[in-house]
């Protein structure tokens, strides 16, 4: 027998005889606020044919994590992930581990492999992750470095590129450049040739310069319309200027990108916005756009490239473990981290 091949499946058989074991996990059985999350022994997940099972080094809380545990917008529900109670009782996202078991049709991985990547249900020691959305891990980038990057990295790189198309030269603007998605646009936008300027909070500026931005901009002593100049490209990710004033900060034939659905209503969120300015495009020429991130491997590993060459280096503001993430995911609801929050399961380094 190949010894690759008796590696492989002696890894598989060792670690579906741990499947027969329980695993912590922060589990939620009702939509709520952190509050409703309780450290519980449940059962290790098995993978499908096309998933694997990652042993959790690290993962991290983005804006997502959030509607999903209040299930807010209400929208959330409606398109699948639970209308009375979550579908998913386990939270969490982003990935960075080591694979334990392989699906019969994952040819990519084998047991050992450390990936990194998206996964379902992240905040436990063990979880399923489709073999499509996983890379491995450079090892030049730390666990915790990795687990903070996907969702937030490869958003900014879509909206950057694939949705803004970012040419090199570009005046941009990142607003809530301090944020998950904004620390990585700031760095990705300066890393493709851009000059970047930062909108955030005053006890943040000093870290949006670090992030590559040249000007730092306090949203509450300037207006975003009175910045006093213009931009090729706007990338707004709070979500709360209305479009009538992100408009008069771009150039005439400037692009407008609003990421995700912030603020709102209690139904649709932020979308009935991204709507407007979809509809507002057709008629001026300046491009107002709005895009939902995509979990692919088409832009996992670009970003991959840029932190192991070191172009891109997550900004981690607050570190916790499963037993303070309720208590971490309330900060980061509340606003009061800059960067990401990377949440520590197995001894990350």
């Amino acid at each position: 027998m190949n010894t690759d091949t008796h590696a492989a499946e002696t890894g598989n058989d060792q670690a579906h005889q741990a499947q027969n074991h329980s695993m912590t996990a922060a589990v939620q059985r009702r939509y709520g606020g952190p509050e409703e999350l309780e450290l519980e022994r449940i059962s290790i997940p098995e993978p499908e044919p096309h998933q694997v099972v990652v042993e959790v080094g690290a993962s991290a809380i983005d804006r997502g994590v959030i509607h999903l545990m209040t299930g807010l917008p209400l929208l959330v529900r409606v398109v699948g992930f639970g209308l009375l109670r979550p579908k998913q009782p386990v939270l969490g996202g982003d990935v960075a581990g080591r694979v334990v078991a392989v699906g019969e049709h994952v040819g990519r991985f084998r047991p050992g492999d450390e990936v990194m990547g998206i996964a379902s249900g992240a905040f436990a020691e063990y979880a399923v992750a489709d073999a499509a959305k996983l890379v491995m891990r450079p090892s030049s980038v730390s666990v915790e470095h990795a687990a903070v990057s996907t969702t937030s990295g490869i958003t900014a790189l879509q909206a950057l590129t694939k949705v803004g198309r970012l040419s090199p030269g570009q005046r941009v603007l990142v607003i809530g450049a301090s944020g998950g998605v904004g620390s990585f646009a700031a760095q990705i936008a300066t890393a493709l040739g851009a000059q970047v300027t930062g909108v955030a909070g005053a006890a943040n500026l000093d870290a949006v310069r670090e992030l590559g931005a040249v000007h730092a901009i306090d949203y509450r002593e300037t207006r975003i319309d009175e910045i006093g100049s213009t931009f090729d490209l706007v990338i707004d990710i709070a979500g709360l200027n209305p479009l009538r004033r992100l408009r008069r900060v771009l150039t005439e034939t400037g692009t407008l990108v609003l990421v995700g659905g912030e603020g709102g209503g209690r139904f649709t969120g932020g979308i009935g916005r991204n709507a407007r300015a979809a509809i507002l495009s057709l008629f001026v020429r300046q491009r107002l756009t709005a895009f939902i991130s995509k979990e692919s491997r088409e832009y996992l590993e670009p970003l991959v490239e840029m932190l192991a060459d070191g172009s891109v280096t997550p900004y981690i503001g607050e570190r916790t473990d499963l037993a303070g993430l309720a208590e971490a995911i309330a900060k980061v609801d509340g606003g009061g981290v800059v960067g990401k929050t990377v949440v520590t399961v197995g001894g990350a380094s």
